[in-house]
């Protein structure tokens, strides 16, 4: 059986690759096995100094990758220049803090020394998204390599060259054989993937029904999974905001990637008082926005990344404007090939409209407008989904106390929702849970191991029960 990789922007077929048997993904996972046993015994300087490898690595080899992601996926060639970058310096960050991060933790008990400690997991599998090819993975794979895992990715099938290359950056790193692993397999075979004994841990980026399909099966094997799924995420104006530094950014923060992000602003709450103004400027900001060639360095927007995705984000906005949305910008699918959208913006929604309610995966902006900011609060947590969101307004006091009641791992005051390396990722309700990056990422595939060191120096009540 073979898989495809099409070109978004001319819907010519990239490459084929032949699905991976039975033979070579059992050895995918024999070796990631067998490397975690020696890789789990190696120091923090160790890995560190691999992870620097491959963070140089990735920044010499910038252009050609960036050009396999654009070519695979569309990205705006700018942006996959720079996720590149944002890999390295992940790697950069992780071979620097892992020892801090994992650190033996004293704690004073009854022992004569008691401490606790972080151990790895093991082979941690990878469930990985195409709309961000090389970040996505490695957001995951710098902590969970410094804490000492193995890793087996399974990339979407539409990337599986970047895929391959990914394997291909850690090995010309100079990496243990082993150590990370890609195998090119369907969605259907997920479950034995997860089901296989040599799995200890799963990891997916995707959308809330691959949420529940990856919880479920893990749950069967009660194995540890960390989900980061969809979002909706709110961008939040206020009656005192800098509207002209929203409506910029706004334009970035759903047009980036094309609109193919989890974390883009999609659900545009305006207080009423200045729904008018912000929304002019925002149809202006975005008006200027290039659409075109993704390989071209000045495209903003390129193609959506599959035929169905656009044609699933076209339903979504002709059924809200049925319900009564406006139509301020764009609204249809572009003309001749490639699989492009027009950058949208559609007034008047309301919340029983799918692009409301439903994830809009791609370059379509809702505004809805609120009495206030109680009303704009309530709208926004009108959602199923947790995952980030925007707040905009003069009154910092203000903006973190309503941060504290906005139901989303991440709120971005007076500025862009981004994953930053420093700072934990993640969200709640269907937006999944676990958290990614920062301190926390790295301790989600350990195993928070309790030392206790005798002979007892006295009595205490934890000794009175075995439990």
């Amino acid at each position: 059986m073979s898989i495809q990789s099409i070109n978004p922007a001319n819907e010519e077929v990239l490459e084929t690759f032949e699905q991976y048997s039975t033979t070579q993904i059992n050895d995918a996972l024999q070796q990631a096995r067998d490397a975690f046993l020696q890789w789990r015994e190696t120091s923090f300087a160790e890995r560190g100094a691999y992870l620097h490898g491959v963070a140089t690595h990735l920044r010499e080899h910038k252009a050609e990758l960036a050009r396999t992601a654009t070519l695979e996926m569309g990205k705006p060639i700018t942006e996959a220049e720079a996720e590149v970058e944002k890999c390295a310096w992940n790697c950069d960050f992780y071979a620097e803090q892992a020892a801090h991060f994992l650190a033996d933790e004293h704690v004073t008990s009854n022992a004569t020394e008691s401490y606790v400690s972080f151990p790895p997991l093991g082979v941690v599998l990878a469930l990985m998204p195409w709309n961000f090819p090389y970040w996505q993975v490695f957001r995951f794979a710098a902590p969970a390599l410094m804490a000492g895992n193995t890793a087996v990715l399974k990339h979407a099938s539409n990337v599986s060259r970047c895929a391959l290359d990914i394997e291909r950056i850690f090995q010309e790193a100079g990496l243990p054989a082993g150590v990370f692993k890609t195998v090119l397999v369907p969605g259907s075979e997920t479950t034995a993937l997860i089901e296989d004994p040599r799995i200890a841990a799963i990891t997916l980026t995707g959308s809330d029904a691959a949420g529940v399909a990856v919880a479920s099966a893990s749950g069967g094997v009660l194995k540890k999974n960390v989900l980061e799924l969809g979002g909706s995420d709110a961008f939040i104006v206020l009656a005192d905001a800098d509207l002209d530094a929203a409506a910029q950014t706004a334009a970035r923060a759903r047009f980036q990637n094309t609109g193919q992000s989890c974390i883009a602003a999609k659900r545009f709450i305006v207080v009423e008082a200045v729904a008018d103004a912000f929304e002019q400027k925002f149809v202006e900001a975005t008006a200027k926005l290039h659409v075109g060639d993704p390989l071209d360095p000045t495209t903003q927007v390129g193609p959506m990344a599959r035929s169905d995705l656009r044609d699933t984000l076209h339903q979504q906005v002709r059924a809200s404007i049925n319900m009564g949305a406006h139509v301020l910008l764009g609204g249809k699918p572009g003309d001749g090939k490639g699989y492009y959208y027009e950058p949208t913006i559609i007034s008047n929604v309301t919340t029983d409209m799918p692009i409301f309610n439903e994830e809009t995966f791609g370059p379509v902006a809702a505004v809805i407008h609120a009495r206030d900011a109680e009303h704009a609060l309530e709208l926004a947590n009108t959602s199923d989904f947790g995952l980030g969101g925007n707040l905009w307004t003069r009154n910092i006091d203000e903006a973190r106390k309503l941060a504290r009641r906005i139901e989303t791992g991440g709120v971005f005051i007076n500025g862009m929702t981004a994953s930053d390396p420093r700072l934990p990722f993640g969200g709640v309700k269907r937006s999944g849970y676990g958290r990614e990056l920062s301190s926390f990422g790295i301790r989600e595939f350990v195993n928070i191991q309790t030392i206790w060191i005798g002979p007892m120096q006295n009595a205490a009540p934890t000794q009175v029960a075995s439990e």
